[in-house]
């Protein structure tokens, strides 16, 4: 049996627990920096399509998502056609933390790849989305109610 998902989950696991302690000065825990980077990239993105992006459940983005407004490092702004919906941009004071932990991110790949070929971190990047496409499938399935046939 490869180890390839342990490999990545140890990964992860390290990088986050990295990232918690360095954004933790920012207010930013338990992972809640991924949501701010998002939120940022995509200004005025939907819970939902949050929750899709970070591939987490909605009950985690919505937890997330109060944290940060909180803390006032997003806003919640009603959609212009349907007041139900509120959209999530980030702040200032979020603009500015968005930079740091880009630049934490730019660091952790220089890290993670030294050694690397640029061929090798291309095959590496090409594989790694192939695997989460097709986690992917399997995790709507799940997330919506369905079973994976082992």
């Amino acid at each position: 049996m490869t180890e390839v998902l342990r490999e990545i989950g140890m990964i992860a696991r390290a990088l986050d627990s990295i990232s918690n302690v360095e954004f933790k000065q920012y207010a930013l825990t338990k992972g809640q920096y991924l949501y701010l980077v998002r939120i940022c990239e995509h200004p005025g993105i939907i819970q939902e399509q949050l929750s899709k992006l970070v591939m987490v459940d909605r009950t985690t983005v919505i937890r997330a998502v109060q944290r940060l407004a909180d803390h006032a490092l997003i806003e919640k702004r009603p959609d212009e056609t349907n007041k139900k919906i509120r959209r999530l941009y980030p702040t200032e004071k979020a603009r500015l933390i968005y930079q740091r932990i880009t630049a934490e991110e730019a660091y952790s790949n220089r890290v993670a790849l030294a050694g690397m070929t640029p061929d090798q971190v291309a095959q590496l990047t090409t594989l790694l989305h192939q695997a989460r496409t097709n986690v992917t499938a399997d995790w709507e399935r799940v997330k919506h109610g369905g079973h994976r046939d082992y």
